[in-house]
């Protein structure tokens, strides 16, 4: 594929996660940082968060599999998985935390366990998102190309 291809197809699907409610601006402001001095910013802070969300995700399983569920650190833990996604813009994560949340205070188990099913179905399905989009962007810059921002605005 060619590079003008490659960005054609980069823009598209950005702007596909965009209107699918995947992502939100928080994402794009994240991508306005990234330049030739640091080129991999992007993937960096994905990165980070992924491992900082499967780290959240086994916590959170963990305490909701306890005997005596400890809510205070159930919310604790949605409550910095909440933090991390918005960081990095990923929308329906944030939301399914704010749900979780929401749930958490109630002190209703049946709806955590929902909560965290629906946050783990989400997580993973933008988790591949934003690995295909990495590996379209690595493959433009490995063509010599640029990731064309601008065409984002449009």
């Amino acid at each position: 594929m060619e590079v003008a291809q490659m960005q054609r197809a980069w823009v598209e699907y950005t702007k596909s996660l965009f209107r699918e409610g995947f992502l939100d601006a928080q994402f794009q402001q994240l991508q306005l940082l990234q330049d030739e001095s640091n080129p991999d910013f992007v993937a960096e802070v994905v990165s980070l968060f992924f491992e900082d969300s499967e780290r959240l995700l086994t916590d959170l399983t963990s305490a909701l599999e306890q005997q005596n569920i400890d809510f205070k650190k159930v919310d604790a833990h949605v409550h910095q998985f909440k933090g991390s996604s918005s960081s990095i813009g990923a929308l329906r994560v944030k939301n399914d935390c704010i749900t979780f949340r929401n749930v958490c205070e109630e002190q209703n188990i049946e709806g955590c366990q929902r909560c965290l099913q629906q946050l783990k179905q989400d997580y993973y399905f933008v988790k591949s998102k934003l690995e295909a989009l990495i590996r379209l962007e690595q493959q433009i810059v490995a063509a010599c190309g640029t990731i064309p921002m601008e065409e984002l605005s449009s």
